[in-house]
């Protein structure tokens, strides 16, 4: 493993020759959570006294910028483990992080962030989807989550808000406790192999040690930053790809292409230093608003460089036998501006604030 880069450029080499599979839902699906672990993508960013590697939370983002650059499933699953990670990281509940932040960080079970829910709801754009209420000193748990990722069959835990006494509470459950049910995957038509599916929660009963937090509008707030810019990854690595590959491609059509590959390349380097400032001197915590503009502005950049892939590789990007994986690309592409929170409803948010 380099020391840079602080993961394995075995398991990157694993993830491109799979890419298409992962893409489907093929059988390497299956061994890329240990796949990624083992080649040290979870531990960026964990202080080395918790088990990681050390390093910064830019240093995680780079890391799933680089699968993203091969395959935009391995780096949605990567962006979904390493953000639960985040949040035993934050969290007060020591017990609840000594418990499962070895496994989460080996492999051995998969984290999944379902507070997607909980981040609309701490915008005001929509309610919670699940609801708790004390029960024998205990918290019981029901409600549905309609898209979760990284659900794998062979055993999960998955963060979630939940409206409590008149407030709201983000609390962790299992795949195996009772009342938790995993419905089929979601037929995407990308990023098959993601393990996303619904979750229908049915009277799940919940001790102190599975509580995140008792408030989560502070522990969101908190989180946000993280959630957000690992998540940018997703983008930058995408349109990294898209770029590199209309450079190569350009042919006949450089004089056109080139120069509109050099444009898009500067921007999105402004964008990656504007993340790096704000997430580096805390300034997302404090302007949020500059955090989605970020994500809106980049979320443009990669429609703008698989535009710019298409124009570079002309006919032969729809031809099966090419080399070429802009096919996928494309489709992959098309993920990023539904990723919670949407391209609209950041738009909507920001029109709001201005307001």
């Amino acid at each position: 493993m380099s020391e840079t880069t602080r993961f394995s450029s075995s398991t990157l080499s694993w993830v491109a020759e799979h890419a298409d599979a992962l893409n489907e839902g093929g059988e390497p699906a299956k061994a890329l959570v240990p796949a990624l672990a083992q080649g040290g993508f979870f531990g960026i960013g964990v202080p080395s006294q918790w088990g990681g590697s050390g390093g910064t939370l830019l240093e995680a983002i780079e890391a799933i910028a680089a699968l993203a650059q091969h395959s935009l499933t391995a780096a949605f699953v990567c962006w979904g483990q390493r953000t639960f990670i985040e949040y035993l990281l934050a969290t007060p509940n020591t017990a609840l992080r000594a418990r499962w932040l070895e496994p989460v960080l080996t492999g051995r079970i998969a984290g999944a962030t379902g507070l997607s829910n909980a981040m609309k709801y701490l915008s005001g754009i929509e309610s919670l989807q699940l609801t708790a209420r004390r029960e024998k000193g205990a918290l019981r748990l029901d409600g549905r989550l309609p898209w979760v990722t990284n659900l794998r069959r062979e055993g999960f835990l998955v963060a979630a808000a939940a409206s409590l006494d008149g407030g709201s509470a983000v609390v962790v459950f299992e795949s195996s406790m009772p009342g938790v049910r995993r419905s089929d995957d979601l037929d995407l038509v990308a990023l098959r192999g993601s393990n996303t599916a619904a979750i229908e929660i049915d009277g799940v009963t919940l001790n102190q040690e599975w509580l995140l937090h008792d408030e989560a509008h502070v522990f969101c707030s908190q989180v946000r930053p993280a959630f957000l810019g690992l998540q940018l990854g997703l983008p930058i690595g995408l349109a990294r790809a898209a770029l590199r590959s209309a450079q190569e491609r350009a042919g006949a059509a450089h004089a056109v292409v080139l120069p509109a590959v050099a444009e898009a390349q500067r921007a999105l380097d402004t964008a990656v230093a504007q993340l790096h400032k704000g997430l580096s001197q805390g300034l997302f915590q404090r302007d949020v608003a500059s955090l989605f503009r970020l994500r809106i502005r980049l979320t443009e950049l990669v429609q703008q460089a698989l535009s710019l892939e298409l124009a570079a590789c002309g006919g032969r990007a729809y031809l099966r036998a090419q080399p070429c994986d802009f096919a996928r690309r494309w489709l992959e592409a098309a993920f990023i501006p539904v990723i919670t929170p949407s391209l609209t409803q950041l738009q909507g948010e920001l029109a709001r604030h201005a307001a």
